[in-house]
């Protein structure tokens, strides 16, 4: 009998499972995901919302025109609301699983049932089957968007631990946030960097350059340890620091030296561009660096400087080629004007939003508009320029423009470096042409539907109404300390500057398809940070390079390999492979080739021959048919300085894969592919480089017999190892002794580049050319560790 009643349990037991899981209460399938380890409580933001958007939002999220059955779920109140179409039930029901038809319908067998449905190709995997069950059970707690809450400082996490291997690590508060996920993870920093190279990180962080060897010797001052505080106010001070803040943003702002589109003719912008360089320099407040660009002309009584920086808002392309429809061209650069305010200001993706609601953030068509209304009363035209100003070659600006003149240049605008003393126009922002913005059907000029007013979108943050509804209250909305991404944006930008990759790595998208920030404590705390003390850029760059995070050694250890391959934790420095425009100014600056002279018309330095006539519509195309090739020191200007056609931008950056300009641009590619090494090998420029430095140091010591040594020290900043020393003497001794055979090919080759000086052995030239040029081509010259 005892038996009996004992198989009659288990089957009922039995019985009972069955029931539950038929119901969706249990999932025992292992689709490799099961065994994760859930977190002790599940966040919606961290965990349920990027389940939801990546499966369900497409026919349940914010966009109307794909929504189905009228069901939302990424709001609150119709998660939790009844269902039209079947009264009595619940998408979800906190803390009840049976109840919650969401959760029933992810566990279905049924095909008709099943959710996400099987002919979306989507599939939830057990472990995030999982998360929403003990979502569900914890109370189903809905939440903002973690980005669009106003930042706010967490208590920072006490670095102090039982741990030896962490004793007194750590510099400022940064490193407390770190380690507290290092911890978590059971993983260890890593030790700190040789003051050699700290100070080639930080020089090329702070200025895009390598520091001279003389440079390295002075910072160190024979001292047992560097005194890093002044060692980054050494090139924080620097002029160079300005050029390299303003190389990155030149890609949010399109910044080019050509229209774009077919024609492409000449523009000028550069006076725009040094403002920004003088901007940085001057550490102009960043709340005051974006208000005068977006909304300089304005201010009260505003000046020549501040209507100077709106030209940030007309760096977009403009079209010259006869027969387009003007207010389809118009329409466009105001659309260019809202996304690049998007992009590259809020880190959002407004432009999803152009032609139908936004599908996966909060923002309407008619949110859109409301942004799109504030650029949209410019008295600009869609064609700017006539064919026989193309032909005549003349040099314009397309209205409203501001006239330079060379009286100016020596009060307010001293920064501005004229040449002949010529006046010139340069575009900005004016104003004056008051019209009633309307939402355009599916995004079309000419299909204008209901008028708006110049607004924000309130999921973000409310448009105060004490606020002018103009450009210069976008800029004020912008820039209030209660506006929950420019801050966090742009504290992301600059730690991806120094990191390699953002603590969002989706710099230019903080919506809910982006990433999630590795670190959400760190960003809010360095961002409230970072507007108590006025937006000031330098304060920040420098309380992160004080950290003993970011002055740790970048070596992949073994253990780091399985615990955290792509780095996320930071238990090391990154090492990442510099941009085009860097390698560039690295090759010159190491040479002693560079010109150092900050400002002025755009240059144009070695490039080969007939691209630019490949990508002109016609034989006359005006003054930039032809690419021709400037002499003397503009050859040597850094890259920062390069013309910019956008229809072929310098042909070596892209290849580093540098933007063409066409729109804002955040986040570049970092690719490695053969065509860069041989631009490496073959470049005109970097030939000229490895010459001129081998010339110099024969000059100086031609019997030198560390000359190899010299060069290698002067290239990477640190002495060779003696198996790299062993290596690159035999190769330059093997080099000597073949073109001590074949002299012809040796005067060939120190033949390269337009750049001349004293004559020098032509064998032992060419060989220590060669030398140079393989330190050049190794990975540690171009990349940043």
């Amino acid at each position: 009998m005892r038996y009996k009643i004992t198989i009659i349990a288990v089957l009922a037991l039995l019985i009972g499972l069955l029931f539950a899981y038929k119901k969706g209460v249990f999932d025992f399938k292992d689709d490799g995901y099961a065994q994760l380890k859930l977190p002790e409580t599940v966040n919606y933001n961290f965990h349920i919302k990027p389940v939801l958007s990546d499966n369900c939002y497409t026919c349940h999220g914010p966009d109307a025109n794909k929504r189905k059955a009228g069901l939302r779920l990424d709001l609150e109140t119709t998660a939790f609301g009844e269902l039209p179409e079947s009264p009595g039930k619940f998408p979800i029901v906190p803390k009840n699983l049976r109840e919650s038809m969401i959760y029933q319908h992810i566990m279905s067998e049924d095909g008709d049932e099943l959710m996400p449905p099987p002919d979306s190709k989507l599939a939830l995997n057990a472990y995030e089957k999982r998360l929403i069950k003990k979502w569900i059970e914890q109370g189903a707690q809905f939440e903002k968007h973690w980005a669009f809450l106003t930042p706010e400082k967490a208590e920072i996490p006490n670095i102090v631990t039982s741990d030896p291997i962490y004793t007194e690590w750590g510099e400022n508060e940064i490193d407390g946030f770190i380690l507290s996920k290092l911890e978590e993870n059971e993983v260890h920093p890593s030790e700190r960097s040789s003051d050699e190279t700290l100070i080639r990180r930080i020089s090329l962080d702070l200025t895009g350059l390598p520091p001279t060897p003389e440079k390295v010797k002075a910072l160190l001052d024979d001292d047992s340890e560097a005194d890093i505080s002044k060692i980054i106010d050494s090139f924080l001070a620097s002029p160079a620091y300005g050029e390299r803040m303003t190389q990155s943003w030149l890609d949010v702002a399109r910044y080019a030296d050509s229209h774009g589109y077919q024609d492409d003719s000449y523009r000028t912008m550069w006076p725009w561009r040094d403002w920004v360089i003088h901007a940085f320099n001057e550490n102009l407040p960043y709340d005051k660096f974006l208000t005068w660009q977006l909304a300089g002309d304005l201010l009260p009584d505003a000046n020549k400087e501040q209507i100077l920086a709106t030209g940030f808002n007309r760096n977009h392309p403009i079209t010259q080629e006869g027969g387009v429809i003007q207010e389809e061209y118009r329409t466009n650069y105001v659309l260019d004007r809202t996304n690049t305010l998007g992009k590259g200001i809020l880190g959002i993706t407004l432009e999803c939003a152009r032609c139908h609601d936004h599908k996966y953030d909060a923002i309407t068509q008619k949110n859109y508009f409301e942004m799109f209304s504030f650029f949209d009363q410019v008295d600009e035209k869609g064609l700017q320029m006539d064919a026989v100003q193309a032909k005549n070659q003349k040099f314009f600006a397309d209205p409203p423009f501001m006239t330079i003149s060379d009286e100016e240049t020596e009060g307010v605008l001293s920064f501005v470096n004229l040449e002949k003393g010529k006046d010139i126009k340069v575009m900005v922002m004016n104003d004056s042409a008051p019209r009633t913005t309307r939402i355009l059907n599916r995004g079309e000029y000419d299909q204008p539907t209901d008028s708006v007013h110049p607004g924000t979108p309130p999921a973000i943050f409310a448009f105060s109404e004490t606020l002018p509804k103009n450009r210069l209250g976008l800029a004020q909305w912008l820039t209030d300390t209660e506006n929950p991404l420019t801050a966090r944006v742009y504290v992301n930008r600059l730690w991806a500057m120094l990191f390699g990759k953002g603590i969002v790595e989706t710099s230019e998208d903080f919506g809910v398809q982006g990433s999630l920030p590795t670190h959400p404590e760190l960003l809010d705390w360095l961002a409230v940070d970072f507007m108590e003390h006025g937006w000031d850029i330098k304060y920040l760059l420098k309380k992160i390079m004080l950290s003993a995070t970011y002055q740790q050694r970048s070596e992949m250890r073994p253990e780091l390999e399985k615990a955290d391959p792509e780095n996320k934790l930071l238990a090391r420095a990154p090492r990442f492979r510099m941009s085009g425009e860097m390698i560039r100014d690295y090759i010159l600056t190491t040479s002693g080739l560079l010109n150092t002279e900050i400002g002025g018309p755009s240059v144009k330095p070695y490039q080969p021959a007939g691209l630019w006539e490949e990508t002109n519509a016609g034989a006359d195309r005006g003054i930039l048919t032809q690419y021709v090739a400037d002499s003397g020191e503009n050859l040597y200007r850094r890259s920062l300085y390069t013309f910019w056609k956008r229809t072929l931008p310098p042909p070596n950056m892209t290849i580093f894969d540098a933007p063409t300009r066409d729109f804002s641009e955040v986040r570049r590619q970092k690719t490695n592919t053969p065509l860069q090494a041989l631009v490496l090998q073959n470049d005109v420029q970097i030939l000229e480089a490895a010459r001129v430095m081998a010339q110099s140091m024969l000059e100086k010591e031609p019997d030198n017999p560390d000359l190899v040594k010299d060069v290698f020290r002067r290239i990477l900043i640190r002495t060779p190892k003696e198996k790299e020393l062993l290596t690159l003497n035999a190769y330059y001794h093997d080099a000597v002794e073949l073109y001590k055979k074949d002299s012809a090919d040796a005067e060939k080759l120190v033949a390269v580049g337009e750049y001349r000086q004293r004559d020098t052995d032509p064998a032992k030239t060419a060989a220590l050319m060669l030398t140079a040029q393989v330190i050049y081509n190794l990975d540690e010259t171009i990349t940043k560790e």
